[in-house]
């Protein structure tokens, strides 16, 4: 039941040169993080999709523009986190990362996308992140290429995988101590009991909050927890028995079944091997 150390925080830097307008409603921003490197919470007046070609991320957002709570997003390449306009966030380099941060001005936001959520990378729209990175100086071909990134953004699947978290500052601040220790390390499978004397709360204190705060049992909050570490270390190809251990199951068996009832996949689907038999 260890907690997780604090990671370096940095300020966001200027955005200027990326701000979208109505005549480049999408700009790409391109930057290597370095493990650890943390944005600090901040907001933007447009929306924004956080994409990595390579590493995984961490992005931390608030449900929505007048949202109290959080929800905790665990991002490998396959994944990006959409942002709506004004929504407050942070993100965190949990490896190494190259970061592909997409700008969209609020008249370009599909209808109806007004609170946060994790989309599917389509191969196709991989591939148009870096083109529309390169087309400055060529506007009629940057206009193309944003038109085709917002009908794949717009077309995306959507997966429910974002881990919901107390409020940085009016949350109660022993249970966002768990949650927080949780994320670091999924594979801890110590009950709330265990938990109580680490946090200085008791069990049922702790059962009560996840109720009252996240609206989720402890259970039922830690599978998505455990959900969003096995996705990418699944992306990374590591063996479903791997994944399976570093997530603190005893069994292969238990862990595909688990992930068959939340997602409706083996984790085998979610592989590197599934990915490239489907192209």
């Amino acid at each position: 039941m260890a907690l997780p150390r604090q990671p370096h925080r940095v300020p966001v830097g200027d955005t200027d040169g990326f701000e979208p307008t109505p005549t480049r409603p999408v700009r790409v921003r391109a930057r290597h993080l370095p493990i650890d490197t943390h944005f600090v919470p901040h907001r933007h007046l447009w929306a924004q999709l956080a994409y990595c070609a390579s590493g995984m991320l961490q992005v931390v957002a608030a449900r929505g523009l007048d949202a109290s709570d959080e929800v905790t997003y665990i991002v490998p390449p396959s994944r990006a986190v959409w942002i709506a306009p004004g929504v407050r966030h942070a993100a965190l380099a949990l490896e190494a990362a190259d970061f592909r941060t997409l700008y969209l001005h609020p008249d370009v936001s599909p209808p109806g996308w007004s609170t946060c959520r994790m989309i599917v990378v389509s191969d196709l729209l991989r591939e148009l992140i870096p083109a529309l990175d390169q087309a400055g100086g060529q506007p009629a071909r940057e206009q193309a290429l944003t038109l085709l990134v917002l009908d794949e953004i717009a077309r995306a699947d959507t997966q429910p995988l974002g881990v919901p978290m107390p409020h940085p500052e009016t949350g109660d601040k022993r249970l966002r101590t768990l949650c927080e220790a949780v994320l670091h390390e999924p594979g801890d499978r110590a009950t709330l009991a265990e938990w109580a004397g680490s946090v200085g709360a008791s069990e049922r204190t702790l059962a009560r909050l996840f109720r009252a705060e996240l609206g989720l049992s402890y259970p039922q909050w830690r599978q998505q927890a455990v959900l969003a570490h096995a996705l990418p270390l699944l992306a990374r190809g590591l063996p479903v028995g791997e994944v399976a251990r570093r997530c603190g199951y005893a069994s292969d068996s238990a862990f595909s079944a688990m992930f068959r009832t939340a997602l409706g996949q083996s984790p085998t689907h979610f592989g590197p091997r599934a990915r490239s038999t489907a192209d």
